[in-house]
């Protein structure tokens, strides 16, 4: 890993430094009136954008399966979203919330949701003044059965805290503590409360793993209709599980990308996922920026197990600028092959592992050949991902979207890209 002064080279040939990518140049006007403060009832009646060959057409989400090339793999992102916005007052009427990140200790999803005890995770908090070192609790009622909530703090990490939970009862899980007492964590941008409408709207129908603190938005559209229909032109549809981080919102403050610390986001493929990746010979097209990113890094992972086969799986994770070092890069087909040997090898039916890749304009994808997604914040990392794939006609495609009364952000309407 190169130190951070150091000057990064994202297109070798090129010599494009990332030193040289000003945020500023990632931007556009988004008036407030454009951004979508609720999904529509009717998810698939969004519109959808196709830019494919340079060309925009305007069409509905419904239609989607018309624009997917015959032979394509569709690779959804299964993961779903937790109350993850815990509200707890002091006697003294203070209101503190606790914004749950991820778990530290059991430090796996499944087993720290399945805790009946205590377990403790990594937290934002809010109105953090008003906490001191006392205890927060709350009364909550499970199942008709009254329960004693706490949360304590442990220490601090940083701009973020860790926190012991615990509750009175054994015979409940931490799912359950959290599906009675915590709320939807909708994003800041919608400068709203969540309601009831979004335990609803903010998952996508196929979501099933828990452990996202945000909604991997470019799936809000799909129906169970559109999903049938894709399946009737024998569309490959496949799931992955990348757990959204609130990093996801966290925005670009350095005046080039090179001054930003991506965010870290934990995933799960399946080995016969990865056999799959293998043998495919068609397009492979991502739902949303989450599948983009664990797609793109499950490549630069076999590349890693290429240069060292005994590679331990805490060293597997995709660091932030890996693909931008130099390295050598196989077809993706080697690739996907290294990483199933390895798969195969330690007997791993799944691969559990991290990364923290960003992909910014001038970075050549290895694997995907196409995306569905949303249109997203100005200078923002989803949005320097975008250009990455379109290159400048991004501007040109957001200007039209503006111009067709696009409705814009998480509960705004689709986009997709085909090369």
């Amino acid at each position: 890993m190169k130190a951070r002064n150091e000057v990064i080279f994202i297109n070798f040939e090129r010599m494009v430094k990332v030193e040289d990518i000003s945020v500023k140049d990632f931007t556009y006007d988004l008036p407030e009136e454009r951004i979508a403060k609720y999904g529509l009832t009717e998810r698939d009646q969004s519109k959808l954008l196709v830019w494919n060959d340079n060309n925009i057409t305007d069409d509905h989400f419904y239609n989607l399966p018309r624009y997917i090339p015959e032979g394509s793999m569709l690779v959804f992102n299964n993961t779903r979203v937790i109350k993850a916005r815990l509200i707890f007052h002091k006697t003294t009427g203070a209101r503190i919330e606790l914004f749950c990140l991820e778990p530290i200790e059991p430090a796996e999803y499944s087993y720290s949701f399945a805790q009946t005890k205590s377990c403790r995770w990594k937290c934002i908090i809010g109105n953090l003044k008003k906490w001191k070192d006392d205890s927060l609790e709350e009364v909550i009622n499970i199942k008709g059965i009254p329960v004693v909530f706490t949360a304590k703090k442990v220490m601090e990490l940083g701009d973020s805290f860790d926190i012991l939970f615990s509750w009175d009862n054994d015979q409940i899980s931490f799912a359950e503590v959290l599906e009675a007492s915590g709320n939807i964590p909708i994003p800041p941008y919608l400068q709203r409360e969540s309601e009831a409408i979004d335990l609803k709207s903010y998952q996508t129908v196929y979501s099933k793993i828990k452990g996202s603190v945000a909604a991997p938005t470019a799936g809000l559209h799909f129906t169970e209709n559109v999903l049938y229909l894709l399946k009737q032109k024998k569309i490959d549809c496949e799931e992955i599980t990348l757990h959204v981080g609130a990093g996801t919102f966290r925005p670009v403050k350095s005046d080039t990308i090179f001054g930003h610390k991506m965010h870290t986001e934990h995933f799960i493929v399946s080995r016969e996922f990865v056999e799959k990746l293998v043998k495919h010979k068609g397009k492979i097209i991502a739902v949303g920026t989450t599948s983009v990113r664990t797609l793109e890094s499950l490549y630069w992972m076999g590349c890693k197990i290429i240069t060292e086969p005994g590679i331990d799986l805490k060293n597997l994770s995709v660091l932030q600028w890996e693909p931008y070092q130099g390295n050598p890069q196989p077809e993706d087909r080697e690739s996907f092959k290294a990483l199933l040997r390895y798969m195969e090898k330690n007997d791993f039916d799944d691969l559990k592992s991290a990364t923290q890749v960003i992909i910014i304009p001038g970075y050549e994808f290895k694997v995907i050949q196409g995306m569905i997604t949303n249109f997203h914040q100005p200078q923002s990392t989803l949005l320097l991902l975008i250009a990455a794939f379109l290159g400048d006609q991004w501007k040109e495609i957001y200007d039209h979207a503006l111009k067709s009364n696009y409705r814009f952000l998480s509960y705004g309407d689709s986009n997709l890209y085909v090369k």
